[in-house]
């Protein structure tokens, strides 16, 4: 066998490796209640941050907060990013999207919440957060896909892996518009 005929059988190995690693993968994460404060949220056992789904889910979390109390969601999705806090357009970017009565939107990620029901969650509260093949092209980053109950296409959330193996929130397209709620369609 010549040096080039183990060579290729090296990158078909490695190449046959890497594709039993890819594809789709889901993974769905309960919570009694949702964490009120960076201190709640510190607790869940999502908080190891060993996998990008914990960290996605989280985010979810830390979103929701932010809704309810914008200087406790800031704290939450600071901690969520590690050295790299939100900047000041990140959170005017999340302001704009949670203005005029927008709040429910982070909430549309729970099982149960759809416009119908004003995207009122079904408790305990549990998001699924998934993978495709494409996720984890670009080495130490992980695109994740969460799905909302009001709007078609899953919406993505980058992870990026950092020097002590956990992954932390590098950017997040959680927030754009979806089906308004029921209450608030004046068509309904």
């Amino acid at each position: 066998m010549s040096i080039f005929d183990k060579l290729k059988k090296t990158v078909g190995d490695a190449a046959k490796g890497a594709a039993l690693n890819l594809g789709n993968k889901k993974e769905t994460f309960t919570f009694a209640k949702l964490p009120e404060s960076l201190a709640e949220l510190q607790t869940t056992p999502e908080a190891s941050l060993d996998t990008p789904f914990k960290a996605a889910a989280l985010t979810v979390c830390a979103l929701c907060a932010y809704a309810a109390d914008k200087n406790i969601g800031i704290e939450m999705l600071n901690w969520l990013k590690g050295p790299k806090p939100l900047t000041p357009f990140e959170i005017s970017f999340i302001d704009d999207r949670l203005r005029d009565g927008k709040t429910y939107v982070p909430f549309s990620y729970f099982k149960g919440a759809t416009p119908e029901n004003d995207y009122t969650p079904d408790e305990p509260f549990t998001v699924t957060v998934e993978s495709n093949p494409y996720s984890d092209d670009n080495e130490g980053y992980m695109k994740l896909f969460i799905k909302s109950g009001g709007a078609d296409s899953a919406r993505e959330v980058i992870l990026r892996l950092k020097g002590d193996g956990k992954w932390l929130l590098w950017d997040q397209m959680l927030l754009p518009d979806i089906r308004v709620p029921k209450s608030a369609n004046p068509w309904a």
